[in-house]
């Protein structure tokens, strides 16, 4: 039983724990501390579902349609390219100071956050191949009981890290005081989203 949870939450873990487009919003929007709680919640609620399919065997619908996946890849990759514009315009305009940021943050309204939120978790085809098919595909052979005790340890890793690295953002608030910080972090975050929109073009998924 505890074998299973922990397999499942180390892979999922594996899959989640990595520099990308999703998490660099989550530890800006952190540091910002402006709407952390939705922005960790519709990560969180978004793996719990794409988990699920995966675990529970509907990996293949997104994996065996070419038409999902194209569009997925056409329309992240121009999202990803226009936030990582944005991403290098402020880090150029110099103005992203932790004080600035939060000022900023707060003008940016909840429903704003919050599509912003679903457009880079969902329209990444990469998230659709970790989370349904990857995770899916580790599950296949288990029986019911074992997909659900493995599916519980990958849905609290997701859980566990959005919103501790939400709320864990304020602790380098002190580092972030910098404006040269807020410089490197934002260019980061250009170069990550430029560079994941960039391989969605390269990737065989249209061609």
């Amino acid at each position: 039983m505890l074998e299973t949870i922990l397999k499942g939450a180390m892979i999922a873990s594996g899959l989640i724990i990595a520099i990308g487009a999703q998490n660099a919003f989550v530890l800006k929007q952190g540091l910002a501390r402006h709407h952390i709680f939705w922005v960790a919640l519709i990560c969180f609620l978004c793996d719990a579902v794409l988990m699920s399919a995966g675990v529970l065997g509907l990996g293949a619908l997104i994996k065996d349609s070419s038409i999902a996946t194209c569009s997925l890849a056409l329309l992240g990759s121009a999202f990803l390219f226009w936030y990582g514009f944005n991403a290098f315009r402020s880090a150029y305009q110099a103005t992203s100071h932790l004080e600035a940021a939060a000022s900023d943050a707060t003008k940016t309204s909840l429903s704003a956050v919050i599509t912003t939120t679903f457009a880079l978790t969902l329209l990444n085809p990469h998230v659709y191949l970790d989370t349904v098919v990857i995770l899916g595909g580790v599950a296949i052979a288990l029986p019911l009981h074992d997909k659900l005790l493995f599916l519980l340890g990958a849905v609290s890793v997701s859980g566990i890290w959005f919103f501790g690295l939400g709320y864990g953002a304020r602790l380098l608030s002190p580092l972030f005081q910098k404006p040269r910080t807020w410089q490197i972090l934002d260019i980061l975050i250009g170069i990550i989203m430029w560079t994941i929109a960039w391989g969605l073009l390269q990737a065989d998924l249209c061609w």
